[in-house]
Formats: structure tokens, sequence, C-alpha cells
């Protein structure tokens, strides 16, 4: 197996860390719509949905392989979902493999953030399998490959209120004010 390259490279190297595997046996669909589920959360709430998912408590939303409708999907706004238990184990494995790249670059671990995941599709494995009347029909599987890219999510200045300058008062409530100070 070579070592291969990222799709995406972090914004900051110093402030990430990194997780693959390459030809899995799960069936690229599943880990697909897994992978867009938890793309964007922070670390710790993706590892708590991805366990919600194999206990059947949260649900993974199919947004473009059909999934049945369940009640459970009105949590993501979206009619269709499943509990993809292989999927969801895999990608728990891989962001618990980045989190511990993260702890030895020395990262705060509860600040990661998903910036990138993604999965692509491995070529198919191929079996065969013995049909009536002497025929022979292909038997494949399709793997994928999965990558995933954390980062160290920045700290969020709240805007400070200028407390010299006049508030802005509309049009609209200027007259409301003027008509009660009439009255």
């Amino acid at each position: 197996m070579t070592k291969g390259s990222y799709a995406a490279e972090p914004d900051k190297d110093s402030k990430s860390c990194k997780a693959r595997g390459s030809d899995i046996r799960v069936h690229y669909k599943n880990t697909r719509e897994v992978i867009q589920a938890v793309r964007g959360m922070h670390l710790n709430r993706a590892l708590q949905f991805l366990k919600n998912v194999q206990e059947k408590t949260e649900i993974v939303p199919f947004t473009r392989y059909g999934g049945g409708r369940k009640a459970q999907c009105k949590q993501s706004k979206h009619p269709l979902g499943r509990w993809p238990k292989k999927s969801a184990q895999l990608v728990y494995g891989l962001l618990k493999n980045a989190e511990a790249n993260a702890e030895v670059k020395g990262l705060d671990v509860d600040a990661l953030e998903i910036k990138h995941a993604m999965c692509n599709r491995a070529p198919k494995m191929r079996r065969r399998t013995y049909r009536a009347h002497g025929r022979i029909n292909p038997y494949q599987s399709s793997p994928c490959h999965v990558e995933v890219i954390l980062a160290e999510a920045e700290t969020v200045v709240s805007r400070p209120d200028d407390e010299d300058g006049p508030k802005k008062v509309s049009k609209k409530k200027m007259k409301k004010e003027r008509l009660q100070n009439r009255q």
C-alpha cells in the first residue's frame, strides 16, 4: 500500500491533523452519507453522534442514496435515513485515530473541528456466484477510500458594543415615538 495524498490541505499544518483509510470493505454509499453527516461537526459531537447511530438513537440522513422514511428523520429535516452500523464504526475509528494524532501533535482535542471529510469509491472486489442452468454472475463489493482532516476551531471574538455613538433608530420607530409623545 502506497502513501497517498489528500484531496485538500489544511490552512495551518501546525493546528491540524489527518487520518485516512484506503480500500476499506464497507459500502461506499453508506459511508458517503455518514461522512456527509459528520462534516463540519466538532470532534466530540461527531464521536457522540456516531455512537448514537450505532445504538439507533440518532439517524444518518440519506440525502443522495435512498433510505427508508423514519420518524427519527424529523431531527435532521430530511425525510430519508438509516443507521449504517459498519460505516459508523469505521468513521468512528478514523476520528479516534485523528484524535490520537492531534494529541501527539499537542493540539487542544476539545477545540477540534472536522474541516475536511471525504469518501471516494475504490476499485470493486470481484467474486462470482453460481446461478441456475450453469450460468455465472458477478458478485462484487463496493469498497471506499476515506479521509478526514481536523483543525482547531478558531475562537470567535464578539463584536464590542459601540457605547460612544448614538444608536440608530428607524424612521418607523421615530414616527411611532412622535405619535406617543403627542398623546
